[in-house]
């Protein structure tokens, strides 16, 4: 008796040692896998590895578990994952893969097949009944689901928040004409998503666009590429002609910084004379909703709710968030104050190319009838919607589509789930270059604010997407 249970002892002990090696095996490859096989292929070691693990843990402990069967068919789906994608099989990457896998997992596979026919037992009902649903729609039935569910607002909640939008203009430029009448500003109006139906999943901000007008004669706007930043969308306003017109000609004199017109000066005097001025309660209780400043952030921005909100209690209303945006424009070139692109930069103006991008797409779609806003709309929500896409923004969405057009003249409806393939199997591309250029200043590269932890994960969520591009539209 007792040498048996020393025998259990040691076969148990050797197992945790084999187990142990494997992992410090399984450990090394994932550390070392993004700087061997590139963004795409650490994250498909990633797949693979994940699986082996939990096919090890689970072949250690199935003498004492009922759902064996169950759980051995979990872990063969998950291995399966790692050859779903032909993308791979062209790069090389799923051979250096399964070369490591197929050692780590040569002997648990042996044992645990000896019975073949386990191999096709049944999945988890509820995910069994969800692929179910999602193979009864075609690929280009399920965008077109996703896009009128998710995606597309509906025009009575658009004309909701751009009224209320519009109220909170109204009050705002009143104001400022009332205290500070000699402020040269032009007429503020709604811009951005909201008002290009480019806005997706709910209308839950609005930009507020607040033009400066300076004097010709005393004002010139010198390009980021002229400048020391060096930088195309970092671009300058110095104050000229200082030897005949001095200083206090101009009423922006009093925000210059070493000659120049400071953008975050101005967004300083905007959230003094506004955010921290304006009688926010009377203004609610004119437009019968709850109107507040959020304060401590680089940008000016009010969050507006319905006035029968109770503060602490779950609703369904999604609160709007508008924008002041103070902007120079000169011609097509519009710059704006906004600290959050330019800091620590204080005298640095933000070139805005959004207008170009939107004017292109329209100018696309109208001469083929095409899908293209459609496209984009769909890729916002599914990087919104899910929390590892979210730090993809909506820039890098649309200059990946205006890229995309020059080469491909297809973008009617019908060839729409081709369309949305391409752009996950061109974002890989680029995630794995670490680069998406901008389509009008090719000298800014769009992902460059992201980490390396969210190119990794990223780049996870789009190679499972290539083989299954229905996952991204649950």
């Amino acid at each position: 008796m007792l040498t048996t249970k020393k025998e259990k002892m040691n076969f148990q002990n050797s197992r945790r040692r084999g187990e142990e090696g494997i992992a410090v095996v399984i450990d090394f490859l994932l550390s070392n896998a993004r700087l061997v096989l590139g963004v795409g292929g650490a994250a498909l070691l990633g797949i693979a590895t994940l699986a082996v693990k939990r096919l090890i843990e689970r072949a250690g402990r199935a003498a004492d578990d009922e759902k064996v069967e169950q759980k051995m068919a979990e872990s063969w789906e998950e291995l399966s994952l790692v050859s779903a994608s032909p993308t791979l099989i062209r790069k090389g990457i799923e051979g250096v893969v399964m070369k490591h896998v197929t050692k780590a997992t040569k002997q648990q596979k042996a044992d645990l097949c000896q019975q073949p026919q386990m191999l096709d037992v049944q999945t988890k009902p509820e995910s069994k009944s969800k692929r179910l649903q999602l193979c009864a729609l075609t690929l280009q039935e399920r965008l077109q689901q996703y896009y009128h569910t998710r995606a597309a607002l509906s025009p009575q909640e658009v004309q909701r928040a751009q009224s209320v939008a519009l109220d909170i203009c109204t009050e705002i430029q009143g104001f400022l004409h009332s205290r500070h009448p000699d402020m040269p500003l032009g007429d503020m109006t709604l811009g951005g998503s909201l008002l290009d139906d480019l806005q997706v999943v709910s209308a839950d901000h609005a930009c507020l666009l607040v033009p400066l007008q300076l004097e010709s004669s005393l004002w010139r706007l010198i390009p980021g590429e002229e400048t020391l930043l060096t930088h195309p969308l970092r671009w300058m306003v110095r104050r000229i002609n200082l030897e005949y017109f001095p200083k206090g000609r101009s009423y922006w004199d009093r925000y210059l910084v070493g000659g120049y017109l400071s953008a975050e000066a101005v967004v300083n005097m905007f959230s003094k004379a506004v955010m921290e001025t304006v009688n926010w309660p009377s203004i609610s209780s004119t437009l019968d909703c709850v109107v507040r400043p959020v304060l401590g952030g680089p940008d000016l921005r009010l969050e507006i709710r319905p006035g029968n909100a109770v503060e602490g209690a779950e609703s369904d209303y999604q609160p709007l968030f508008v924008s002041m945006l103070p902007l120079l424009s000169e011609g097509d070139v519009v710059l704006t104050a906004q600290p959050e692109f330019t800091s620590p930069w204080v005298n640095a103006w933000h070139l805005s190319v959004y207008p170009w991008e939107t004017q292109r797409l329209a100018q696309l779609d109208a001469a083929d009838n095409g899908y293209r806003k459609h496209t984009l709309k769909i890729l916002k929500a599914v990087c919104r919607q899910n929390p590892a896409l979210r730090p993809l923004k909506a820039t890098p969405l649309a200059n990946l589509i205006l890229h995309l057009s020059d080469s491909e003249s297809d973008w009617s409806e019908t060839s729409l789930d081709v369309r949305f393939q391409q752009c996950i199997t061109e974002l890989i591309g680029y995630l794995e270059q670490g680069a998406l250029h901008s389509y009008f200043k090719p000298a800014v590269n769009l992902l460059s604010g992201l980490s390396e932890d969210q190119v990794d994960q990223m780049g996870f969520m789009f190679y499972c997407a290539v083989s299954e591009p229905e996952i991204l539209l649950i």
